[in-house]
């Protein structure tokens, strides 16, 4: 029913007669932002939140979109927004989020390499090693890897999403490559 509809329409719809248009934004829209808040957080339940959260007040701000932005960039505000809330109330209670369940962020950095055990052995510590590189960036640059790298935004949506200039957004990009790169050199990695 609402699938031929762009974001845009949906939202109409579900602002002004149909609320369940919504659902269809929803479905188009929830693994990404789940990926983006799993990114951010690194832990698998506090991205679920983080994402259920960000739909939430979508929802309730529908309203409030004024279509000066994509859906989608509006959305990836909402849940970056919805992670630094996250990540500011995590900070009062002293979690660390970039050390816990470090398994669950595996999922998200690579997907599983097929073939012999001893290269799923040196995948395992490749993507380690990655994921330690990119977890240990300051927020503020691994956001943009994370959107970037494995949402494939372009500079243009990570520039409207976090209401940066898109300067800002390629002088991050460049510095948390440059550190990722002096990160992994120092260690060994072994490519078969």
């Amino acid at each position: 029913m609402f699938i031929n509809l762009s974001d845009e329409q949906l939202v109409e719809l579900a602002v002004s007669e149909e609320p369940e248009a919504f659902g269809e934004i929803v479905k188009r829209w929830e693994r990404k932002i789940f990926a983006l808040c799993f990114g951010m957080l690194g832990r698998e339940d506090d991205a679920r939140d983080a994402a259920q959260e960000t739909f939430i007040a979508a929802y309730r701000n529908l309203s409030k979109f004024r279509g000066e932005a994509k859906v989608s960039s509006w959305l990836h505000r909402i849940a970056v927004n919805q992670c630094l809330t996250t990540k500011r109330r995590a900070k009062t209670r002293s979690e660390d989020f970039l050390d816990e369940e470090k398994h669950e962020e595996e999922r998200y950095f690579v997907a599983p390499e097929k073939g012999s055990p001893s290269r799923t052995t040196e995948a395992k510590e490749r993507l380690t090693l990655v994921r330690q590189a990119v977890t240990s960036l300051p927020s503020e640059l691994r956001q943009i890897v994370v959107m970037k790298e494995f949402e494939d935004m372009t500079f243009q949506e990570i520039s409207e999403t976090l209401e940066v200039p898109l300067s800002t957004v390629k002088s991050r990009l460049y510095t948390a490559l440059k550190q990722l790169k002096m990160k992994l050199e120092r260690v060994p990695l072994e490519i078969a």
